[in-house]
């Protein structure tokens, strides 16, 4: 199958937006803009995963609907950046880079066909998360990779606002706050309502942190706020209630405390059990219903 270059580019654009569970092509621009003034670092290795994922993709002869929508690049792209995050941008980065984007696809394509087939819980990051942890322990960093980019931070005004935005940022592993507004900026620009609800499912966990005594530079650092702001967004896009997302916010930060109490870096994976609980919890509401008699 023949790449065209239009569509490598549509496909590229869409993946890196597909992070935040959009498809937008300006949304991705603004997506690599915000890493790239981060740290070229991590945008040359988000490449990487990106190009590497989608064009294993495009060679296994996958569906090229799924392709151009970006759902081949999204777990490749963060495979990417957590490469380079652990390793710098050095020659065994980038064959791991390519390895793992490459890797994400056969498994991202099991769980579409899984989902699609027999209605099996969307799959969303679960692919970067297992590919993830594997990398980690390959590399001996299993004791939080992130954490390691900590900046001390003031709580105050601005040091709250500029932690929320850093949630967003933290869904790459950005730590800065204009990178975090760039993001805003690019979730806008898609989805005004899903912008919104990630901003507030960061803003909560980040609270909920410093409730929880975590100490002020790791919460306002956003490490506590990525995971509910991505359960919030994806929430919110296919539930019109605003109770659903802000029930996935709650679950999304306890699942958050499990994994600092395991000890295991949570990557997206609180995200993930976040949503599949309310999932599960509204299939199980929905077969009730069917059952009781009219």
């Amino acid at each position: 199958m023949h790449l065209h270059l239009t569509y490598l580019i549509r496909s590229t654009l869409n993946g890196i937006s597909q992070v935040f569970l959009q498809r937008h092509l300006g949304c991705g621009l603004l997506i690599l803009v915000a890493i790239g003034l981060h740290d070229r670092a991590l945008l040359a290795g988000a490449l990487l995963g990106l190009l590497s994922g989608t064009c294993m993709a495009w060679r296994l002869g996958y569906p090229r609907a799924d392709i151009e929508s970006g759902l081949y690049g999204y777990n490749a792209a963060l495979l990417g950046l957590l490469v380079t995050l652990m390793l710098g941008l050095v020659p065994l980065a980038c064959l791991l880079a390519i390895l793992s984007g490459a890797l994400s696809t056969p498994v991202q394509h099991l769980l579409l066909r899984r989902m699609r087939e027999r209605r099996s819980l969307p799959g969303f990051t679960l692919s970067f998360v297992l590919l993830g942890w594997l990398a980690m322990g390959v590399c001996g960093v299993l004791d939080g990779v992130v954490d390691a980019r900590v900046p001390e931070h003031p709580l105050d005004g601005w040091g709250a606002l500029g932690g929320i935005v850093r949630g967003l940022g933290q869904v790459l592993f950005l730590a800065d706050p204009l990178a975090g507004l760039c993001l805003f900026a690019a979730l806008l620009l898609a989805d005004r309502r899903a912008a919104a609800w990630a901003l507030c499912g960061s803003a909560v966990g980040i609270y909920v942190a410093l409730l929880a005594g975590a100490s002020e530079p790791t919460a306002l650092a956003g490490l506590a706020g990525y995971n509910p702001a991505l359960a919030a967004l994806a929430l919110s896009q296919v539930h019109r209630s605003p109770l659903v997302p802000a029930l996935g916010i709650g679950l999304a930060i306890i699942f958050r405390l499990l994994f600092d109490q395991l000890g295991l870096p949570p990557l997206t994976m609180p995200f993930i059990l976040a949503c599949w609980a309310v999932t599960l919890g509204r299939r199980q509401h929905q077969r009730r219903g069917e059952l009781q008699p009219s």
